[in-house]
């Protein structure tokens, strides 16, 4: 497939890459003017609290619901460190969630593969 995913969290936490250099230099500027710093976290608050209602509201429906509500987190979390926290403690979890589901996937292909091998010696 791909690169595995802590490569690719790793890949986009690069403080090198040129959309993160800006995103900090815009986030410098905001941080110097006091009242543009209050807008700003009201803002994401509004953005954040908005995305994760709509995605919970998506969430009995066919789709990506739970995905929509990480969206909306980790959008809070760019600005509150209560749902930063919260969004890393998810990050970790899914994190294992997916390297257990990988092994058993693993693991049941191993176990097909030997079955049809002794299947097909009888």
């Amino acid at each position: 497939m791909g690169a595995s995913i802590p490569e690719e969290i790793d890949s986009g936490n690069n403080p090198g890459h040129p959309i993160r250099r800006l995103l900090l230099r815009c986030r410098a500027w905001v941080e110097l003017h006091r009242r543009v710093r209050w807008i700003y976290r009201i803002l994401v608050g509004l953005l954040g609290a908005g995305i994760v209602g709509i995605g919970l509201i998506l969430v009995p429906l066919p789709g990506p619901g739970w995905l929509i509500v990480f969206l909306g987190l980790a959008v809070l979390g760019t600005e509150y460190p209560a749902a930063h926290r919260v969004g890393a403690f998810l990050k970790r979890i899914l994190t294992r969630l997916w390297a257990r589901w990988r092994n058993r996937a693993a693991a049941t292909r191993v176990a097909r593969e030997a079955t049809r091998g002794t299947a097909t010696t009888d």
